[in-house]
């Protein structure tokens, strides 16, 4: 009984005790519908600041990407543009060079060795053979020596001396022509400077061959059609 009276006097007590002012003006603001339309107002008008800034942010940076893909554009260009010319000037000295020097025909007959004849066929074998049989001499593995020989020379310059101008002798594209005149200008170049830095025979003729198929492969375009 005394628990319960006492449980009664706090609960009375309590009940009564006055709040404190602040207390009621926080809850009273919180409450306060215009103020809370207020801030939702704010809230929105917050937002859509944002959402705006975002989009002309975004706006300002596609027209930048879209100049900086405009420039390199136009330098590759310019740079394609300006080594144009050069390769142009560079094609005609070598095919002057190699219409010089290297064997032509000694009348100026259309050349009989087309695509698909016996002629064609026997040049193009003859030239890779004199490949073949060049690079055995080279490295001393027909006529051995034990000392530098005319055949082991005659292996280290068997692409130049056999193999080009067989090639050269058909009527191949034009892509093929220049690649061989460039390699008739080229080769002697690397028999020349290498035994000055590595006397071999063999590494002279491997030297000779990379230039050979590297040639080949820039100007007929094999690495972009593998790719």
């Amino acid at each position: 009984m005394n628990s319960l009276m006492s449980a009664t006097l706090c609960n009375h007590g309590v009940s009564k005790f006055p709040l404190p002012t602040s207390f009621n003006l926080k809850y009273n603001k919180n409450n306060n519908p215009k103020l809370l339309r207020f801030r939702k107002a704010l809230q929105i008008h917050a937002n859509a600041t944002n959402e705006v800034d975002a989009q002309t942010g975004t706006v300002e940076e596609e027209p930048k990407q879209e100049n900086l893909e405009s420039e390199s554009i136009n330098e590759s260009k310019s740079i394609s543009g300006s080594l144009k010319p050069l390769d142009k000037d560079l094609k005609k000295v070598v095919q002057k060079t190699a219409a010089t020097f290297a064997p032509r025909a000694s009348t100026a007959t259309k050349n009989p060795a087309v695509p698909g004849t016996a002629l064609y066929t026997v040049f193009e074998v003859q030239g890779y053979v004199s490949l073949v049989l060049g690079g055995a001499l080279s490295f001393n593995l027909i006529f051995p020596s034990n000392e530098p020989d005319i055949w082991r020379l005659m292996g280290m310059w068997s692409i130049w001396m056999f193999t080009i101008p067989s090639l050269r002798a058909r009527d191949c594209s034009k892509n093929e022509k220049e690649a061989l005149n460039y390699l008739f200008l080229i080769v002697p170049l690397i028999n020349v400077i290498i035994p000055f830095f590595w006397k071999s025979f063999a590494v002279v003729w491997s030297a000779d061959t990379v230039a050979f198929f590297a040639m080949y492969a820039w100007k007929l375009g094999w690495l972009q059609k593998t790719e």
